[in-house]
């Protein structure tokens, strides 16, 4: 009996620990948004092209990589969202201004959203966005 209880607690303090789906998918959106605009901050670089990222109604695109392989242009998970018209610059020049935009996933504004950001100099980062 002591030992069902022990498992029941166990599990249940790590069912409480798990994140809920909704957030996993922001979190994997954001991360390879992260990912992307890093590709196509070296790829504006290396190409010396301005390359613009902004959002669309169904996604995002990438503007000025012509003749690179093409970046994605959809999220993982369809409920997630850029907010606002951010657009973001992101290159040629090594060092670009401080970024940001925020994800949200769609019908579901009790959860708060990501922020990606970079100061111009380091990489973008996700990070929690204060309320």
């Amino acid at each position: 009996m002591v030992v069902l209880a022990i498992v029941a607690i166990g599990t249940a303090l790590t069912s409480l620990a798990l994140r809920d789906g909704s957030a996993n998918a922001l979190a994997r959106d954001a991360e390879r948004l992260v990912a992307l605009l890093e590709t196509a901050r070296a790829q504006s670089r290396a190409a010396g092209v301005r390359v613009r990222w902004h959002s669309t109604a169904d996604g995002f695109v990438f503007e000025g990589l012509s003749g690179a392989t093409p970046l994605p242009r959809h999220w993982l998970d369809a409920q997630t969202m850029a907010l606002g018209n951010a657009v973001l610059v992101l290159g040629p020049d090594p060092v670009i201004g401080p970024q940001a935009l925020l994800l949200r996933r769609r019908g579901n504004e009790a959860m708060a959203p990501l922020r990606i950001a970079t100061d111009g100099l380091r990489p973008f980062v996700v990070t929690q966005a204060e309320p």
